[in-house]
C-alpha cells in the first residue's frame, strides 16, 4: 500500500491532502499508464503541458485518456492590495490528487513509445509518478 509523503511545510487554509486514492487506482482504458506516488495540487496549466508532450511524442497515433479533472478552485488577492475586503476572485482551478491515483493512460502505440511519452508528460508534473502497464498486457 502507498504511504502519503509528510512534508514539513503545507500551504495554509487550502484543503489537508491525507491519505491514499479510494478511486481511480486501475488501469481502466488503455494499456499504460502514469500513477501518481504524492499529494498534490495540478493546476489545469499543468494537465495541459504534459497532454501535448504526450500527443506529440506519439505523433497522434494511439489514443490519450486524462483521468484528473481541475475542479477546485483557488484564489487570490491582486497583487499590492490592503488586508481585508474579503476573499480574492478565483485565480486557477486544481486537481486534486493522492497517492495511488491514475492521472494520465494511452493505447495504441508500442511499449517503448508509450513509455517515453509518458516520462515526458511526468515532467511537466509536480509530484512523483511511476509507468504502469495494465496486468493482461501482451506484446
Amino acid at each position: 500500500m502507498l504511504q502519503p509523503k509528510r512534508t514539513k511545510y503545507r500551504k495554509v487554509q487550502k484543503g489537508k491532502i491525507k491519505g491514499v486514492a479510494q478511486r481511480g487506482t486501475q488501469i481502466a482504458f488503455g494499456s499504460f499508464a502514469i500513477k501518481t506516488l504524492d499529494e498534490g495540487f495540478i493546476t489545469s496549466r499543468q494537465i495541459e503541458s504534459a497532454r501535448i508532450a504526450v500527443t506529440r511524442y506519439m505523433k497522434r497515433e494511439g489514443k490519450v485518456w486524462i483521468r484528473i479533472f481541475p475542479d477546485k478552485p483557488l484564489t487570490a488577492k491582486p497583487a499590492e492590495v490592503r488586508m481585508g475586503k474579503g476573499k480574492g476572485a478565483p485565480s486557477h482551478f486544481v486537481a486534486v490528487v493522492r497517492p495511488g491515483r491514475i492521472m494520465f493512460e494511452c493505447d495504441g502505440v508500442p511499449l517503448k513509445i508509450a513509455q517515453e511519452a509518458m516520462r515526458l508528460a511526468a515532467q511537466k508534473l509536480p509530484v512523483k509518478t511511476k509507468f504502469i502497464v495494465r496486468p493482461d498486457y501482451v506484446q
